[in-house]
């Protein structure tokens, strides 16, 4: 697998708390990393992409503005807001964008900077945020373990001396990903990966090398490639222990699943079973599992459902996957899937990084070809999505009148 896009995008953000060089390898080559890149040198950065190795280096903040382009394109785009303030003490950024899946509130953010001491004023779909004295220590209760609100309260207490204590944690790999980058940069971080975590912060912070974690979200997209076309795909590069349950519900859905130190399997042996399922926080089932594993279950022999606690839009790729011949109902946040024996293919959207990817596997199950439009999405999250499918057995290719496009045959 692929290095992280959920830890890239912190880790590559958190480089700005310093103004010495951070060199991050295994970096996914992907449109959200590039945004972020452009992003970091919109701040002063000097920015080297080779390979999958990024060197960034920000020796002074030239800026305290965020482009609302870049924001809006990107949700990740807002946790500038923490090294802004605990650096140049001052920010401005626009409320963030990113994927149509919900409303996605930014308050636990600014409740918990504002804690810290900054003045914080929202006008016009802008933050405007200061610290003239800067951030000081605090202690933060989160009322929901958000992955973003952690990832920017961690950034903003290391470059804050004293003690900062955050409860209510969210407990995600890619938090301990970068909990360990701002401990390699100075910072004494205890805790991540618990509810509790505790930041001794520092006046300074230093360069520092990091390797990504593989991406869990990406390798359990490809386990579920291998279930929904009756495969036997292994993914090597991921910990099995960054997947929470959603081994558990493979192996509930009638899979056979093995796995090593860095390494899953997953091979089919029959009929897929329904399952009854809800997204949570880590370890529960990720909320962006969601749609590859809906794919999956409109072929299972039986009646599913699945529950989305975390954003109350993410449902926009079942009506895509009626498209395809799926018997899909939704009521309020459950949505009811009554598995059928046959997909059949059809020219489907997909609407953002995740429903695009569900509607790649749908269309690998769907008898005859299918095509994905609107696949920049996909692009977003799965690094050289074509040529993986490729070596799974897939026939995937581009249109070469329209690059936008790519054009899926079932296996």
């Amino acid at each position: 697998m692929g290095g992280a896009k959920n830890a890239a995008l912190p880790i590559l953000i958190a480089t700005l708390l310093t103004a010495e060089e951070c060199q991050l390898s295994n970096v996914p080559n992907l449109t959200d990393t590039s945004l972020v890149l452009h992003l970091l040198e919109q701040f002063g950065a000097e920015v080297h992409y080779d390979g999958n190795t990024v060197r960034a280096k920000t020796s002074a903040l030239n800026a305290t503005e965020a482009s609302y382009s870049l924001v809006k394109a990107l949700r990740a785009s807002f946790w500038v807001l923490a090294p802004l303030l605990a650096r140049g003490r001052a920010a401005r950024v626009a409320l963030p964008g990113g994927d149509l899946i919900g409303a996605r509130p930014v308050d636990l953010h600014l409740d918990g900077l504002a804690k810290m001491g900054a003045d914080i004023t929202l006008k016009h779909g802008v933050v405007y945020a200061t610290a003239p004295d800067g951030l000081k220590p605090a202690m933060i209760d989160l009322r929901f373990p958000s992955v973003g609100a952690t990832h920017q309260l961690m950034m903003a207490a290391s470059l804050t001396p004293g003690v900062t204590a955050i409860k209510g944690c969210a407990q995600e790999p890619e938090v301990i990903a970068l909990a360990n980058f701002l401990n390699g940069m100075g910072a004494d971080i205890q805790g991540a990966g618990s509810s509790v975590i505790e930041i001794r912060g520092a006046s300074e912070l230093s360069g520092t090398t990091s390797n990504l974690i593989g991406d869990r979200i990406e390798a359990g997209t490809y386990l579920l490639a291998g279930a929904i076309t009756n495969g036997d795909v292994t993914v090597q590069g991921v910990d099995p222990l960054f997947f929470g349950n959603f081994l558990d519900i493979l192996t509930e859905m009638g899979l056979t699943v093995s796995s090593g130190d860095n390494w899953v399997r997953v091979k089919s042996v029959g009929e897929l079973k329904p399952v009854h399922v809800k997204t949570g926080p880590f370890p529960g089932f990720a909320t962006d599992l969601q749609a590859p594993l809906m794919a999956a279950l409109t072929v299972a022999k039986g009646t599913s459902t699945i529950e989305e606690t975390i954003y109350e839009g993410r449902f926009g790729h079942a009506s895509e996957l009626a498209r395809l011949g799926a018997h899909i109902t939704i009521a309020d946040r459950i949505v009811t899937i009554d598995g059928v024996p046959e997909l059949n293919g059809a020219p489907v959207d997909g609407l953002d990084i995740r429903a695009a990817a569900s509607l790649a596997l749908a269309a690998l199950a769907a008898k005859g070809s299918s095509e994905l439009h609107e696949v920049h999405h996909l692009r977003r999250g799965y690094e050289h999505f074509e040529r993986k499918m490729s070596s799974l057995g897939a026939r995937v290719w581009s249109r070469v009148s329209d690059p936008e496009d790519f054009i899926f045959a079932g296996c």
